[in-house]
């Protein structure tokens, strides 16, 4: 195995070893929610900011959270899939940096969303932030991840673009 193959799988080892911690961390504070708090309870923590405990059957922002339970295998075969592209994604790419972090954020952050419908049927969610009394729909640590991924991978391109990178 020559010196390149061998650093090319540290790479990917340790892009998989992010995207564990992320996972570890959202599914951490999830189970933390569910031990503590009843659906719908929550505690204030700012004038814009509390703490809840919220259920989504659906997806980003509810999308089909009443279709009658088909959305669950739907979303979580879409996550699987996803996920099995992010993961050969990062393996063929793992030296491009700033790539290989927004995967693995978005790795991550799907798998911890697929648990979750696995598990309970729907997606914990626990961070609320509202203004004049309108609320963002609830979100989790898993949607952080996908969200700051879904930044990076965009600000990746634009930089690649900058360059003139065709690959």
């Amino acid at each position: 195995m020559s010196n390149k193959q061998m650093t090319g799988k540290r790479a990917f080892a340790l892009w998989l070893a992010l995207a564990a911690v992320l996972f570890w961390l959202d599914q951490w504070s999830k189970e933390w929610i569910l031990s503590h708090y009843q659906l719908g309870e929550y505690t204030t923590i700012t004038s814009f900011f509390n703490i809840v405990r919220a259920h989504n059957p659906g997806a980003a922002f509810s999308f089909l959270a009443t279709a009658g339970g088909w959305q669950r295998w739907l979303f979580t075969g879409i996550g699987v899939v996803v996920g099995v592209v992010i993961a050969w994604q990062l393996y063929k790419y793992s030296h491009k940096t700033l790539f290989c972090l927004s995967l693995s954020c978005i790795l991550g952050g799907a798998i911890g969303n697929v648990v979750d419908r696995m598990r309970h049927g729907y997606v914990v969610d626990m961070l609320d932030f509202h203004w004049a009394g309108s609320h963002f729909p609830a979100f989790n640590l898993a949607d952080t991840a996908i969200t700051i991924g879904a930044i990076l991978l965009i600000l990746d391109e634009l930089l690649r673009m900058k360059r003139g990178d065709t690959a």
